[in-house]
């Protein structure tokens, strides 16, 4: 708990900082005027050589579902012996940091606690940074345990999550669904047993009792299995978007909030960062928007048509197939 009260402390003191961090207009005026095209990695030194610290997605760079990527343990144990430092990001929410520590662990990949950021994470730490404890109210979560994990170590009391899964309302003539009245916001997380009963409950805290809507990502896809595509935690937060009217505040990837952390805490320079991730509108906006180095990987959810179509308005410094060719 010491560490999680420090690690928001630090979150605050990065929130303040962020107006100053990255200058957004030159940034957003840069984008809309660039017209580069992409450029593969052809020499793995041409990024390796400006960069101390590589960030890491997780879902479609390190794994796909439950399955190592080829060569991820050598490409880590490279950058490691060149004495870069790594974290991992992810947008994916099901799990806190302590349950990917053992997803690391037995995908057989040496990862220091402190390496590892997640979603769940996030909106933990947005809740603890607002300070909404003390109001004395519940966090509805959509999602699973790993939203419930890091919000008890917050001390952050929460109903719905798994326990709501296969739950019906009445929706006989004159039924209804009567919710907890201290619901005070409602954090919507990747959920494999997303319902009706969720949903409603999420309308009514949102619309009647006025709680805060939280998103962990948009993420449009995930990878649950390495067979194929899923639909990602933008589908729930679309449903609860459409029946409220309302924008969530999203604390995962692209927003700022984890960044801003990690510099804070840990002293990092964003011109010696580098982004590594397969989504264009989270990683690699991610990067652009926070002034730090992108590489787009095409191991994940984007393919290399859709990186080169002339639609595409977000251009990664580099990509690569796989962060294989690090090697």
């Amino acid at each position: 708990r010491g560490r999680l009260l420090l690690a928001a402390s630090c979150l605050r003191a990065a929130v303040a900082f962020q107006a100053q961090a990255v200058p957004r207009t030159l940034m957003t005026r840069r984008r809309a005027t660039m017209v580069e095209t992409p450029k593969r990695l052809t020499s793995p030194s041409e990024l390796l050589d400006a960069v101390d610290v590589f960030i890491f997605d997780c879902d479609g760079v390190i794994w796909k579902g439950d399955s190592l990527i080829e060569k991820v343990p050598s490409v880590l144990e490279k950058l490691r012996s060149l004495g870069k430092r790594i974290f991992f990001v992810t947008n994916n929410s099901t799990k806190s940091r302590k349950g990917y520590k053992k997803k690391f662990d037995g995908l057989g990949l040496e990862v220091l606690p402190e390496e590892i950021f997640s979603s769940s994470f996030a909106a933990a730490a947005y809740l603890e940074q607002t300070n909404f404890a003390a109001t004395g109210r519940k966090v509805y979560v959509i999602g699973e345990v790993g939203i419930q994990e890091e919000l008890d170590l917050i001390g952050v009391p929460h109903v719905g999550g798994p326990a709501d899964a296969g739950k019906m309302p009445d929706m006989s003539p004159g039924g209804r669904l009567n919710i907890d009245p201290t619901i005070g916001a409602v954090v919507v997380g990747f959920d494999r047993n997303i319902n009706y009963h969720k949903i409603q409950t999420a309308q009514l805290a949102i619309n009647e009792l006025n709680a805060e809507f939280v998103a962990t990502n948009l993420d449009a896809v995930t990878h649950l299995t390495d067979a194929q595509e899923w639909a990602g935690n933008g589908s729930m937060v679309g449903a609860i978007k459409g029946c409220t009217g309302k924008e969530p505040t999203v604390v995962g990837k692209p927003a700022p909030l984890m960044i801003d952390y990690m510099e804070k805490k840990f002293g990092l320079d964003r011109q010696r960062i580098a982004m590594v991730g397969d989504r264009l509108d989270t990683d690699i906006l991610f990067g652009k928007d926070n002034g730090i180095t992108t590489c787009l990987t095409l191991s994940g959810v984007t393919t290399i048509d859709k990186l080169m179509d002339p639609s595409n308005a977000i251009i990664p410094d580099f990509f690569v197939d796989s962060i294989a060719d690090y090697l």
